[in-house]
């Protein structure tokens, strides 16, 4: 038997009603006061802003000990350790100072390591010093000719801190820990109209970077720039004219937005300061 008009017509109502409902309740917020749950799930299908969203990422904490092995380079002054492959340049400049090392490839992970930090720990008795101190330093350069698969090469200071000097080649303990930096993220930028070169430094938390993007005031959307080499991040879209904002997505996952750090008026060879991981 076929369907009145109206009846249809009902039907249709309550099928949109329904619908509606359902829409709704997707926006209502649970008793704990967390976001409505269709904005976590628009987020969560976000590749970038999803699985990344920093309110839903814990701070950076110490990872679990490892072993390895260490050794030193450069003069007492830290001399010989600038430059290196991830692009930090003059280390004192930036802001790393004496203590840092090159790590082996298992950490130097192709560069996305740059900028992690670590406490290590002298485990030779012969050659520790008293009190099994520890150093803290940042992975800035890439130490290919390991020793061992974990593998620092220590400023010789860094090294002189835990061990005497003609201990040469000493077992370690090593973990991850949070990078406690002064001020917000620095964003250096280099280049020309059609490639744009940012070195990303200053990182605090993870101190690693895994993505960059970066958006104008104007024409340019959000852009997601390619890794060049270390921590120099590239794009040739246009930002001349533009004022600026910078996403950087750590190694953790937690991402920092630093808002409109240029004006419109800003040159090559400049840097910027933005907002730090806390």
């Amino acid at each position: 038997m076929s369907l009145s008009s109206s009846t249809m017509q009902q039907r249709a109502l309550l099928s949109g009603g329904l619908l509606l409902l359902q829409f709704l309740s997707l926006l209502v917020v649970n008793a704990s006061g967390s976001e409505p749950r269709l904005v976590r799930s628009l987020i969560a299908a976000d590749p970038v802003e999803g699985q990344i969203a920093k309110h839903h990422k814990p701070k950076f904490k110490p990872g679990p000990w490892g072993n390895g092995q260490a050794t030193f380079y450069g003069g007492a002054d830290a001399s010989g350790t600038n430059g290196g492959s991830c692009g930090y340049e003059d280390l004192s400049k930036r802001g790393y100072g004496q203590l840092t090392a090159a790590i082996s490839p298992s950490l130097y992970n192709d560069g996305l390591a740059c900028g992690s930090c670590y406490e290590i720990k002298c485990l030779d008795q012969k050659w520790c010093k008293t009190g099994q101190p520890s150093v803290f330093v940042t992975g800035t350069n890439l130490c290919p000719d390991s020793q061992s698969a974990v593998h620092f090469d220590l400023s010789q200071p860094a090294f002189s801190q835990i061990a005497d000097l003609t201990g040469g080649i000493i077992p370690i303990q090593y973990r991850r820990v949070p990078c406690q930096k002064e001020g917000g993220i620095r964003f250096t930028i280099s280049g020309n109209p059609y490639y744009n070169k940012v070195l990303v430094w200053n990182v605090a938390g993870a101190g690693d970077i895994k993505m960059v993007k970066v958006k104008g005031s104007k024409k340019l959307k959000w852009t997601t720039m390619r890794r060049d080499w270390g921590q120099n991040w590239v794009t040739d879209a246009m930002l001349v004219g533009e004022s600026l904002t910078f996403r950087v997505i750590a190694g953790d996952g937690r991402s920092s937005t630093s808002w409109h750090i240029t004006d419109t008026n800003w040159q090559f060879g400049q840097t910027y300061e933005g907002k730090n991981f806390k």
